[in-house]
C-alpha cells in the first residue's frame, strides 16, 4: 500500500505553470511580472526630461535572462533618452542597451555585444551611459543596413545559397510562426541559452511514456541511446508528436521534437494519462546511471492547447470506496500498468515499485518494495461516485483527486500478488461503468512470480471490486514489458485485446524477448494467436508502447537485446483487422476526434473538449465506444471462434468458462445497430440487459444465440447422423447375407465329397427324430486330435471331422467358433437383427 510505505513528507508547494514554448513579450507595463518571483516597481530617468514611463519585459520562468530574486529590467521608452537598464540584486549585474546594440555584464565586468558580436569594456560600478548622437554617415550606414535586413533577407529565405532559413515573413508563403517553433530559452548567469529540441533520430528508444489525443501521438521521457554501445545518461525528457491524421511511412515517421521541458523530471516506465485536452504525467523511475536522486512527487500536467506544463504538487488521496483512509502523500510509483479512460474523466495505475530511485530519502541500501494497490486520478471537473467528497455529483477541483484503492474484494487476499510490469486495458460495458482487464506482469529476481494469463483478473469500476476470470484457448506464456490495446467490433458485440511482445524473465538474469502477437476476445474470454509465419515482423522486444488509432496498432520504440546494434526509428504498424504487419500507416478519413466506430459515435453524449465528466450516474459515460477503433472489423480467426462476421453479431456473449460472480455474470457487452449507406440494417443488436432485469426482456435480433436455428441445426445433425447408421447396417446385412449363403452352399459340397473335402465345417443334415426341430451342434474344435464330437439327440447338422494334422483352436468361447455360430445358426441374417446388433454382424464379417 502505498500510504504505508516509509517515506519523508514534504512541505507544501504552490502550483507553478511553466509553458512549453516560451517567449520574451514586451509590454508597456510599470512593473515586472515573473512568475514565483516578487514584483517591483522600477522607474527610468533621462538627463533632462524627467521621469519617464519604463517600458518592462515580461518573461517566463525560463525566460530570456535569469534575473534573481528583487531583480527588474527597464528601457527607456523613447529613443535619444538617457539608457540605462539597471538590475537589481546579487552580483552588481548590468545590461547596457544602446544605438550600437545590447552589451550584457558578466561578473567580471564584460560585456558581450550580441549584434556586432564584439566585447566592449565595461565596468561593473558604471550604472549609467550617455549616448552621443550619431553623425551623419553613421546614420545613412544604418539605413542600408535596415534597408538590406528588411528587404533582402527575406528574399533570400528558400535561396539555395543560404538553404532554408525559417518562416518566410512575406509573400504567400508568410503567416504565423507555430508557438511550437519559438523555443523556451534558460538563462545561466544572465547568459541566454537555447533550450534543445528533443531528439528524433536515436538509435533506440524505450520505457517512455505515451498516449494519443485527438489524431496526435504524444511520446514522453523514457530511455534512450544515442549508438549501440551506449549503457549510461539514457535517461530524458523527450518530448515527441507524430501525426496520426496523416498518412506515413514506418521508415520515415513524421516525429515532431518539442523543445524538452525544464519542469517535469526525466523518468523512465511511468505513465501519461489523458484527458480530452491534456496530459498528465505519474510515476516513473530517476536515472541509476549516472545514479540521480529523486525529487518530491508532483503530478505535472500539460495543457494541448496552450502548449504549456504546470505542477500539481504534494498530491493527497481522498477517502472513498475500498481505499485507505484519505489525507495520505501520493507517492511516485515505477514499472507498474497504467490505463486512461477519458470517457469516464479517469486514470489508474496499478502495482509497480518503490526504491531509491522513485521515493525521497529512499537509501539504495533498502531494497525495494513491489505493490498490488491501484491508483486511481480523476481529472479535473470530472465526478467520481467511489471518492466520498465527489459524490452526489461534485466535481473534481483543478487538482484532480486522488484515490488509493487496497481493499477491493481479491485485492487482499493471497491469491492476488503484488506485480510489476504488466498492462491494463479498459473494456466498456459488463457493468455501470466498464471494466479493466489486468494482464502479464510479475516479479523476476529471487522470487520469480509472474501472473499466469490463464485466468485475467477483472476490476470492475463502478464497485471498485476485483474478480477473476478462466479463459479459454491456448493461453500466451508468461511475460513482462508487453503492450497491450483494445478495438471495438462496428456493433460493440465484441471487444478484442492485442497483446505483443514482451519479456521472459527466467531463469533469473535472462531477457528472452517476445515477437508474437495474441488476441483476448471479450466477452468469451478466448485466446487467439496471430499467425504471422509469412510476414516482415519488427525484431523481438520489450518496454515499448503501444496506441491504436484507425484501426492500426501503433507500435513506438522497445529493447530489443543486444545483438541488434540500433532500432532507428523503431515505429511500426499491425493492421488489427487483417492482423498484418504494415510499411505504412494509412489515415482514414470521416471518424470524430475520438476516433470511435461511427455507429458508437452516433451514441456518444460526450464531445471534445467539454470539461465537465458523467460518470457518476448509472452506465453513462461508461457506455461510450472505445477511441481508436474506427475503421476496425472484427478479424476472420475471431470470427472462427466467437462467431459472426466483419461488423460484429458474435454469438458467443458470455464468457466460455462462465463466470459465478461480479460483472461478468450478469453483464453483456454494450452492443449497436449497423446501417449501410442506404439506411439498410447491417447488423441488429441490443443493448446489454440491466444486472436486475429479465433476460427475455431484450429486444428482437439481438447478437444473442438464435434459439430456433440451434433447435433446427441440432435436429438436422440427428437426422443426418441416423441416415448413415442405416446406410451402414444395409452395408452390413449384404456382407453377410453373402457370406451366409457361401458357407452354405460350400458346406453342402463338402458333405457330398465326403472326408476329402475341406475340414471345419458343419454341415446341415436331416434329422433323425423330428424332421421340424434342431439339435445339438457338435463342436469338435474342442476336443483333440482324433477326438470325435458327438451329434445327439435330434441335432440338425453333422459333425465334419478334421482333415489329418490340422489343428482347430482350442477353446469353446473362440472367435472363429462364435463366428461359426453367429453364421449358420440356422436362418438367414434380417437387417432388422444387424440394426440392432451390429456388432455381432461386423464380428461375423470380419471373421470372414
Amino acid at each position: 500500500m502505498l500510504s504505508n510505505n516509509p517515506i519523508h513528507n514534504h512541505p507544501q508547494k504552490s502550483s507553478t505553470t511553466v509553458n512549453q514554448f516560451s517567449r520574451s513579450r514586451i509590454q508597456d507595463e510599470s512593473t515586472l511580472h515573473l512568475p514565483g518571483l516578487p514584483t517591483l516597481d522600477s522607474t527610468l530617468h533621462s538627463d533632462n526630461r524627467g521621469p519617464r514611463n519604463p517600458v518592462t519585459k515580461r518573461m517566463d520562468v525560463d525566460g530570456i535572462l535569469g534575473l534573481k530574486n528583487d531583480q527588474t529590467l527597464d528601457a527607456p521608452k523613447h529613443p535619444g533618452d538617457q539608457e540605462q537598464v539597471q538590475l537589481s540584486g546579487s552580483g552588481s549585474q548590468v545590461v547596457q542597451q544602446s544605438q550600437d546594440g545590447i552589451c550584457e555584464s558578466s561578473r567580471d565586468g564584460l560585456l558581450q555585444n550580441r549584434q556586432q558580436h564584439s566585447l566592449c569594456s565595461f565596468s561593473s560600478e558604471e550604472a549609467t551611459r550617455s549616448v552621443e548622437p550619431p553623425k551623419s554617415s553613421t546614420f545613412l550606414r544604418r539605413i542600408v543596413v535596415a534597408l538590406t535586413t528588411v528587404i533582402i533577407l527575406p528574399l533570400l529565405h528558400n535561396s539555395p545559397l543560404i538553404g532554408k532559413a525559417g518562416h518566410t515573413l512575406i509573400g504567400v508563403e508568410g503567416g504565423l510562426i507555430r508557438e511550437r517553433n519559438v523555443y523556451k530559452r534558460a538563462a545561466i548567469d544572465g547568459v541566454m541559452v537555447r533550450r534543445d529540441d528533443s531528439p528524433t533520430d536515436v538509435c533506440t528508444r524505450w520505457s517512455h511514456q505515451s498516449a494519443i489525443v485527438n489524431g496526435t501521438l504524444y511520446v514522453y521521457g523514457g530511455r534512450a541511446s544515442q549508438d549501440a554501445g551506449q549503457n549510461s545518461s539514457t535517461w530524458n525528457n523527450d518530448f515527441l508528436t507524430l501525426d496520426v491524421t496523416k498518412t506515413w511511412q514506418i521508415s520515415s515517421p513524421t516525429l515532431n521534437g518539442l523543445p524538452q521541458p525544464s519542469g517535469p523530471p526525466p523518468v523512465a516506465n511511468g505513465y501519461i494519462w489523458n484527458s480530452y485536452d491534456s496530459l498528465f504525467l505519474y510515476g516513473g523511475e530517476f536515472s541509476s546511471a549516472p545514479a540521480t536522486s529523486p525529487v518530491a512527487y508532483a503530478l505535472w500536467e500539460y495543457d494541448i492547447a496552450s502548449s504549456s506544463w504546470s505542477e500539481h504538487s504534494n498530491p493527497q488521496t481522498s477517502a472513498g470506496n475500498n481505499s485507505d483512509g484519505g489525507n495520505q502523500p501520493v507517492q511516485q510509483s515505477a514499472e507498474g500498468a497504467g490505463i486512461s479512460v477519458p470517457e469516464l474523466g479517469r486514470g489508474w495505475y496499478f502495482g509497480g515499485h518503490l526504491d531509491g530511485y522513485t521515493t525521497v530519502g529512499w537509501s539504495q541500501s533498502v531494497p525495494r518494495i513491489y505493490l498490488k494497490s491501484l491508483v486511481e486520478y480523476t481529472f479535473p471537473g470530472y465526478t467520481n461516485n467511489g471518492v466520498q467528497s465527489l459524490s452526489g455529483g461534485n466535481v473534481s477541483g483543478s487538482d484532480g483527486t486522488w484515490r488509493n484503492i487496497t481493499q477491493g474484494g481479491l485485492q487482499t487476499s493471497d491469491g492476488f500478488p503484488e506485480r510489476a510490469d504488466g498492462v491494463l486495458v479498459f473494456v466498456p460495458g459488463f457493468g455501470q461503468e466498464g471494466i479493466i482487464l489486468g494482464l502479464a506482469g510479475g516479479i523476476g529476481g529471487n522470487s520469480n512470480t509472474f501472473t499466469q494469463m490463464n485466468v485475467i483478473d477483472i476490476y470492475d469500476i463502478a464497485t471498485s471490486m476485483w474478480y477473476k476470470q478462466a479463459t479459454s484457448g491456448t493461453t500466451p506464456g508468461i511475460r513482462v514489458n508487453p503492450c497491450a490495446v483494445a478495438a471495438s467490433a462496428p456493433d460493440g458485440s465484441s471487444t478484442n485485446v492485442y497483446m505483443y511482445g514482451g519479456q521472459n524473465l527466467i531463469p533469473a538474469g535472462s531477457q528472452e524477448q517476445y515477437s508474437d502477437m495474441w488476441i483476448l476476445s471479450i466477452p468469451s474470454f478466448s485466446w487467439i494467436q496471430v499467425n504471422t509465419s509469412n510476414q516482415s515482423v519488427p525484431p523481438a522486444r520489450a518496454g515499448h508502447t503501444c496506441n491504436i488509432w484507425d484501426g492500426q496498432v501503433i507500435v513506438v520504440g522497445g529493447y530489443v537485446g543486444q545483438n541488434i546494434s540500433c532500432d532507428s526509428p523503431g515505429i511500426y504498424v499491425f493492421d488489427a483487422s487483417e492482423l498484418k504487419w504494415q510499411n505504412q500507416f494509412t489515415a482514414l478519413s470521416g471518424g470524430n476526434t475520438q476516433n470511435q466506430q461511427a455507429a458508437q459515435a452516433l451514441n456518444s453524449s460526450k464531445s471534445s473538449g467539454e470539461s465537465s465528466g458523467t460518470s457518476g450516474s448509472s452506465g453513462s459515460a461508461g457506455n461510450l465506444g472505445l477511441s481508436g477503433s474506427y475503421g476496425y472489423q472484427v478479424p476472420d480467426a475471431v470470427q472462427s471462434i466467437i462467431g459472426g462476421n466483419g461488423n460484429g453479431g458474435a454469438t458467443i456473449t458470455a464468457p466460455i468458462a462462465s463466470a459465478t460472480e461480479g460483472p461478468l455474470a450478469t453483464g453483456k457487452p454494450i452492443t449497436y445497430t449497423i446501417t449501410a449507406s442506404n439506411g439498410a440494417t447491417v447488423t441488429e443488436t441490443s443493448a446489454p440487459s440491466n444486472p436486475s432485469s429479465n433476460p427475455s426482456s431484450n429486444q428482437k435480433g439481438s447478437g444473442g444465440p438464435n434459439i430456433a436455428a440451434i433447435v433446427a441445426g441440432v435436429v438436422a445433425g440427428c437426422f443426418a447422423i441416423l441416415a448413415g447408421y442405416l446406410g451402414f447396417c444395409a452395408w452390413v446385412y449384404r456382407r453377410q447375407l453373402k457370406l451366409y449363403k457361401n458357407h452354405v452352399a460350400m458346406s453342402q459340397r463338402a458333405a457330398a465329397g465326403g472326408p476329402n473335402e475341406k475340414a471345419g465345417f458343419l454341415v446341415p443334415c436331416a434329422s433323425e427324430g423330428s424332421s421340424g426341430q434342431r439339435g445339438n451342434v457338435s463342436t469338435d474344435r474342442s476336443s483333440g486330435p482324433g477326438g470325435s464330437g458327438s451329434a445327439t439327440g435330434t441335432s440338425g447338422y453333422s459333425s465334419i471331422p478334421p482333415m489329418p494334422g490340422v489343428h482347430p483352436p482350442v477353446g469353446g468361447n473362440s472367435t472363429a467358433n462364435s463366428s461359426a455360430e453367429d453364421l449358420l445358426s440356422g436362418q438367414e441374417p434380417s437387417f432388422v437383427g444387424v440394426l440392432l446388433n451390429p456388432r455381432r454382424s461386423l464380428r461375423v464379417i470380419n471373421r470372414d
